[in-house]
């Protein structure tokens, strides 16, 4: 398989996840395929394909930003570093809906946080943080 195919497999399938999580958390179906954990772990099972199969067939490596340009010259190191962007940020999407309900902040809260995790990562992550605080005064998990 191509790697521009796997590419638009998994590029087409993220955002039903998202949209699930941002229309439906409640939904039995939303905690079965995406809370659960289950479509970041199919993501990270085609990502662990990627780098099993490909991994070290490229020029570069993680030593410097060069180095790191020079290793996503390769379409499928490329591809599978992409994948590893939408499994994890799903992930923490995931995590934030689980916690916010957990904490009984309401979803329209979330929803926010949940477009910038999806775009931009960290920057959803740290949103997610700052209503949490805001609605519940909780920074972190009580351990």
């Amino acid at each position: 398989m191509k790697a521009e195919t796997i590419f638009q497999i998994c590029n087409s399938i993220a955002p039903l996840g998202w949209i699930l999580m941002a229309v439906a958390p409640r939904w039995k179906w939303t905690k079965k395929i995406v809370l659960s954990g289950l479509l970041p772990l199919v993501l990270g099972l085609v990502y662990l394909m990627l780098i099993v199969v490909f991994f070290g067939k490229s020029e570069g490596d993680f030593s410097s930003l060069e180095g790191v340009g020079k290793l996503f010259e390769n379409p499928f190191a490329l591809t599978a570093g992409w994948i590893h962007y939408l499994a994890f940020d799903m992930f923490i999407g995931a995590w934030e809906i689980n916690d916010s309900q957990r904490l009984g902040i309401h979803h329209g809260w979330v929803v926010p946080c949940l477009f910038f995790t999806f775009m931009f990562g960290p920057i959803g992550l740290i949103l997610y943080f700052i209503v949490r605080w805001v609605k519940t005064k909780k920074l972190f998990h009580d351990a």
